[in-house]
């Protein structure tokens, strides 16, 4: 599951898919305002997964840091180390 969010947040893969469905929009004759609203769409969604992606990425290490440092902080009130 990391794996995949990893790569749906990747700026890489969101260039690329902006990139293949302006292609195709030309090649269907699409206006332009639709090509424009197509590729700002996609690039609004890719911003908003990304940052929720980074920030859960963020909480999970603080998560993961705060359940060390209790334990640590129990072992060492017990005398168990």
């Amino acid at each position: 599951m990391q794996k995949l969010i990893k790569k749906l947040s990747s700026r890489k893969l969101w260039t690329a898919v902006v990139g293949v469905v302006t292609g195709l929009a030309l090649a269907f004759g699409l206006d332009q305002n639709t090509i424009s609203t197509v590729a700002g769409a996609v690039t609004a969604a890719a911003s908003v997964i990304t940052y929720i992606a980074t920030e859960g990425k963020v909480d999970a290490a603080a998560v993961a840091k705060a359940v060390t440092e209790a334990q640590d902080a129990a072992e060492a009130v017990s005398g168990t180390e």
